[in-house]
């Protein structure tokens, strides 16, 4: 038997036997036992390409101002067959290969292409500096780059420098045969012509399922970012055992809004709408989001806490100007009662807040950083089945989801059928660093086995650097990365993101950054918090003419208020009122050793 028949077997025995784990997971919650077994991305496009043929895969603006336009199952398993034929054809076969712009279906045919092919993705940043991007196309050793028309001259400029090992430039748009940019439409074209003369290099290759086939940079908030290399394996795992504890069908469909790059959307919209039939349309960008929801009408969406809580906290004030709060909070109150006994009001009071989200949105799902479960809890009350998850790209996401039948909004969720969490090195208040176990987690850190080491350890357990909890349903809880922790003078420790939470739960606090002050005097620790306002909310609240005392007086007012429920060791003992956007990560995720965020400015 041939090497290739051997390793097809063995990834064949393993998905049966991921499955068999879903099948005979006990807990009453993993309800939708419905997986089917995938080896890898080839064998995931395939069996979706031929069960969900004429079924809509993406909806896609091909003129920013037009009309979305569906594509089918068929019709992108077509291209993508048509786009890796011609990356073959092009010397390409198993290389790396680049890929960076907004969400699209040039972008999804991409990543599936190069994957499906036996070939390693690598999804870059869109926000990140020339400068970086040339770092991360080194040091991923990239022979080629697919790009939207806005990054041309970044990477012409890059491949003939002669510092990096770029052989190919593709754009999504039209190329230019003088600058030696090929163009996404007539690869694939080209390739489809080849595949109709009876080339099979591409159809035919073997994927090994085990190999990295995913090359991701982290974008962290300290040092350099690391190579997180994921298999195949890593993918299909997580897509088998999912949609298992919520309702995923072929007629559902995902607005994508967050970027591809991350693996939060990538796995978790792109992938698994296409392991289960269902479809994709691409979001324009956040300005358009409303309007697109209107478009597209999606019973799915991913999103961040900073976007559910503003549209949260849009409709309350729309609510109220309306004069209708009283009535509203009434309703609710009822509803509660009534759907307990299978009457539900919702479509009777609810259907204008619905209609903002489409009109058919069924599931909301957050993740990214910690939420206010009460805007969870409130969203659920408009009938929308608003769940929180948790996960690292090193997981390729997924490290626990809640459960749509029996969510706890202040939990990040239990693990997935054959994944486990558990925390160590617990502190006298029961919280330790989380550790997640599975077929999910990462091959290690590229090129970097020593890094590798100190986060996976000799018995498969990812050391995440969270901090939280686990109770005895198996729910995780987190309260903070162990790096942020401040230990007090008397040996106590702080979490900021447990102090940052509480002040972003006041309506006129846009962000907060809470931290030691360095330069403090005496025996104490001085626990700091810097907040930058809602300006909308200040005016609505203390009128135009607020002065910037007025505004630290209101913010020591909502401090005094946490501090009367904290113990002395955990008090905010000094504000600092923020004007300028503080300092993030292209994650959105705030960069806590930067010195300009600890100013008062």
């Amino acid at each position: 038997m041939s090497d290739a028949f051997e390793k097809r077997k063995k990834a064949q025995e393993w998905a049966l036997k991921v499955v068999e784990g879903v099948n005979n997971d006990p807990r009453p919650f993993v309800k939708c036992k419905e997986s089917r077994p995938i080896t890898d991305i080839k064998d995931l496009l395939n069996s979706s390409g031929e069960l969900f043929a004429d079924n809509i895969m993406y909806l896609q603006k091909w003129n920013p101002k037009g009309e979305y336009e569906p594509i089918t199952y068929r019709e992108g398993l077509a291209d993508v067959n048509g786009l890796g034929t011609s990356l073959f054809a092009k010397g390409l076969k198993g290389k790396r290969v680049a890929v960076i712009g907004p969400n699209c279906y040039q972008w999804c045919s991409t990543y599936l292409a190069v994957t499906a092919g036996g070939g390693c993705i690598v999804p870059l940043d869109k926000e990140l500096s020339p400068e970086e991007l040339k770092n991360q196309i080194i040091r991923s050793e990239a022979s080629a780059v697919v790009f939207d028309r806005k990054y041309s001259d970044i990477f012409i400029d890059m491949k003939e420098s002669g510092d990096t090992g770029l052989e190919v430039l593709v754009s999504f748009d039209e190329g230019s045969e003088e600058k030696g940019v090929l163009a996404w439409k007539s690869l694939v074209n080209e390739g489809k012509e080849l595949v109709d003369k009876g080339e099979r290099a591409f159809l035919d290759a073997e994927v090994d399922n085990e190999a990295m086939s995913i090359l991701i940079f982290t974008s962290g908030t300290t040092g350099k970012p690391k190579g997180v290399m994921l298999s195949q394996k890593n993918v299909c795992a997580e897509l088998m055992i999912a949609p298992t504890i919520f309702t995923l069908e072929e007629e559902d469909r995902y607005l994508s809004f967050l970027p591809l790059h991350h693996t939060y959307e990538c796995t978790c919209c792109f992938l698994m709408a296409i392991y289960k039939g269902s479809s994709v349309a691409f979001c324009q960008g956040l300005k358009y989001i409303t309007k697109n929801l209107k478009e597209t009408r999606p019973t799915m969406m991913l999103g961040v806490p900073a976007l559910y809580e503003k549209l949260y906290r849009t409709i309350w004030k729309n609510v109220r100007k309306q004069g209708k709060e009283k009535l509203l909070r009434k309703v609710i109150s009822v509803n509660r009662i009534t759907k307990k006994i299978g009457i539900d009001l919702g479509d009777r009071f609810f259907g204008e807040i619905r209609g903002i989200f489409g009109g058919r949105m069924k599931t909301l799902i957050c993740g990214g950083a910690k939420i206010d479960p009460e805007i969870l809890d409130g969203l659920r009350d408009f009938g929308f089945n608003a769940l929180q998850g948790y996960g690292l790209t090193e997981a390729a996401p997924m490290g626990a989801f809640n459960p749509q039948d029996a969510p706890n909004s202040r939990s990040v969720g239990v693990p997935f059928p054959g994944q486990e969490i558990k925390t160590i090195n617990n502190n006298e208040e029961g919280i330790g660093e989380i550790c997640i176990r599975g077929e999910n987690l990462m091959m290690g850190y590229f090129k970097d086995p020593e890094e590798t080491a100190k986060v996976i350890d000799s018995d498969g357990w990812f050391h995440t650097g969270d901090l939280g909890y686990v109770d005895n349903d198996g729910y995780a809880y987190l309260t903070g990365r162990a790096k942020n922790v401040i230990i007090t003078k008397n040996g106590k420790n702080v979490y900021p993101e447990e102090l940052e939470y509480q002040l972003g739960l006041v309506p006129f606090v846009a962000e907060s950054f809470v931290f030691e002050d360095d330069n403090a005097a005496g025996n104490d620790t001085v626990i700091v918090a810097s907040v930058k306002v809602d300006e909308e909310e200040i005016r609505e609240l203390a009128g135009d003419g607020c002065s910037d005392d007025d505004i630290k007086k209101l913010i020591w007012e909502e401090v005094d208020k946490i501090n009367e429920k904290s113990p002395a060791y955990r008090q905010i003992r000094k504000v600092l009122l923020r004007k300028k956007d503080f300092i993030h990560n292209t994650s959105s995720k705030l960069i806590r050793f930067a010195k300009e965020n600890k100013v008062e400015e």
